[in-house]
C-alpha cells in the first residue's frame, strides 16, 4: 500500500467512526453545528479570501480559463451565500428517523419503511470552492460523514473551508471526522477513494467528463454521476419574442461556466423573428455563436458550426444554434445531445409543452423559463451536493433527502415463517 493510498484509508476511517455516531446524534446537534458554520463563514472572511487569492494567483500562472477562475473565485457575496445556504439547510426537515410509509402484514407483522443516512459519503470535485460547505452541510443534515477530495487548483480555499466546518462540529459536541478532507492533490488519491468500498459507502464525483470516467472506471464504491450539462433549449414557432430573449440571455450569459448554463438552441424555422433578436441580444452580450448553414445565412457575424460543437460543453460565452422544422426534429435532437441534466421548451402552445415536459427524458425539463434554475437552492432544497444525471437512487438537484437511503423495520409478537 503506498503512502497516499494509507492516508486516504486512515482518513476515511475517522469518518467510518464517526458516522456511526452521527447516525444517531440529535438533529438539534447537527442544526447547531451547520449554524455555526454560517457565524464562522462570516467572521473569517478574510482568512478565506486571503486563502482562495494563493488559488486565484497560481491559476492565472497556469493559464486557467476565465471560466474556471470564475468558478474558483471566492468573494464576500459567495462567502454570504454559503452561510445563507447553511441556515436553510439546518432550517429543513431533519430527514433521519422520518418514516417512508408503513403497513402490517395479514400475520400481525407490522414493517415500517425508515429513512437513515448513508454513511460515509466521498465527494471528489474540481474548481469551486463553495462545493467544500454545499457537500458537507447538506452530508451533515443527512447524518453522514464525509470525506472531501477537492481539486489541486483550489486546494488552500478548501483547506480552509473545511477546516472551518470541522471546527463548528467540534463546537457542536460532534466527533472528529465528521467532516475531514485530503490535504494533498496526487492523482493517486482519486482511486484510492473509489475503491474504499469497506470504508466509503458512496462516491459522488462532480468535475468534467474526464473525472467522472476516471472515477466510474476504477471505483469498487457505488457512484452517483453528476455528468457534464451539455444544456439545450428549443425555441417554438410562436412565442413571446421579448420573454424568450430574455430566457436564452440569461441561461448563456448570467453564469456561462457552470453546468446549467444553456450551450445547444435550436429554433424552430417559422420563428425567424425569435432567432434574429436572440442572436442580436447574444451578440451584443459578448457571446461567439456557431450555427447550421441556415442560421449563418440568417444571422451576420455567425460561425459555421462543426459536428463536434453540438456535443460540446463549452462552459464560455459560446452558443450552437440550429433551426428545426418541427418540435419532433428538436426533441430527436435534443434526445441525441442530452446529458440527461436540463432542456428547456419556450413556446406559447401549451400542447407542445405539456408533450414537451412528458416526452423529454432528462432530470430537469422547463417550460418557459432558464434553465439556470437547476439548482437545489432554486428548488428550495438548501445547498446541492451536485445534480445527478443518473437513474438510480437519486435524479436531478442532491439534497438532503437525495444522501438518506432506508431501512425496513419489522415489529412482530413471535411470527415464525411457515
Amino acid at each position: 500500500m503506498s503512502s497516499v493510498e494509507a492516508a486516504v484509508r486512515e482518513l476515511a476511517s475517522r469518518c467510518k467512526a464517526a458516522a456511526q455516531v452521527l447516525a444517531y446524534s440529535p438533529g438539534e446537534q447537527r442544526n447547531a453545528a451547520l449554524l455555526r458554520t454560517a457565524e464562522l463563514l462570516r467572521s473569517s472572511k478574510d482568512k478565506l479570501l486571503n486563502a482562495n487569492a494563493l488559488d486565484m494567483e497560481r491559476g492565472q500562472e497556469h493559464g486557467l480559463s476565465s471560466a474556471m477562475l470564475d468558478r474558483l473565485k471566492l468573494n464576500d457575496k459567495r462567502i454570504e451565500e454559503m452561510a445563507v445556504a447553511c441556515e436553510e439547510v439546518a432550517a429543513l426537515p431533519d430527514p433521519i428517523g422520518e418514516v417512508i410509509e408503513e403497513w402490517t402484514r395479514p400475520n400481525g407483522l407490522r414493517i415500517t419503511k425508515v429513512r437513515v443516512p448513508i454513511g460515509v459519503v466521498g465527494i471528489i470535485y474540481e474548481s469551486r470552492p463553495n462545493v467544500t460547505i454545499d457537500a458537507a452541510s447538506l452530508c451533515l443534515k443527512a447524518g453522514n460523514a464525509c470525506l472531501l477530495r477537492g481539486g489541486s487548483e483550489a486546494i488552500n480555499s478548501n483547506i480552509a473551508l473545511a477546516d472551518l466546518m470541522a471546527e463548528a462540529c467540534r463546537d457542536a459536541g460532534l466527533p472528529d471526522g465528521t467532516v475531514e478532507i485530503l490535504r494533498f492533490t496526487e492523482r493517486e488519491a482519486v482511486p484510492a477513494m473509489a475503491r474504499l468500498d469497506g470504508y466509503i459507502n458512496l462516491i459522488v464525483p462532480r468535475g468534467g467528463v474526464g473525472l467522472i470516467r476516471a472515477v466510474t472506471e476504477q471505483a469498487t464504491v457505488p457512484v452517483l454521476k453528476h455528468d457534464r450539462g451539455l444544456t439545450q433549449i428549443y425555441v417554438d414557432a410562436t412565442c413571446d419574442i421579448p420573454m424568450a430573449v430574455k430566457i436564452v440571455h440569461n441561461a448563456k450569459v448570467q453564469r456561462p461556466g457552470v453546468c446549467n448554463a444553456v450551450e445547444n438552441l435550436f429554433v424552430h424555422s417559422a420563428n425567424v423573428e425569435a432567432l434574429r433578436a436572440i442572436a442580436e441580444d447574444l451578440l451584443a452580450a459578448g457571446v461567439e455563436l456557431r450555427g447550421c448553414p441556415t442560421t449563418c445565412q440568417l444571422v451576420e457575424n455567425c460561425k459555421p458550426a462543426t459536428d463536434e460543437d453540438w456535443d460540446t460543453e463549452y462552459l464560455d460565452l459560446i452558443l450552437s444554434i440550429r433551426l428545426v422544422d418541427s418540435i419532433d426534429e428538436a426533441m430527436e435532437l435534443i434526445a441525441r445531445h442530452s446529458s440527461g441534466l436540463t432542456e428547456a421548451i419556450i413556446t406559447d402552445n401549451e400542447e407542445n409543452a405539456e408533450r414537451f415536459l412528458r416526452e423529454v427524458d432528462s432530470a430537469c425539463v422547463y417550460w418557459n423559463a432558464s434553465t439556470r434554475f437547476t439548482d437545489g437552492g432554486q428548488f428550495g432544497l438548501g445547498a446541492e451536493i451536485g445534480i445527478s444525471t443518473a437513474k438510480i437512487h437519486a435524479r436531478g438537484p442532491m439534497s438532503v433527502r437525495e444522501l438518506t437511503i432506508y431501512k425496513y423495520v419489522v415489529r412482530g409478537d413471535g411470527q415464525v415463517r411457515e
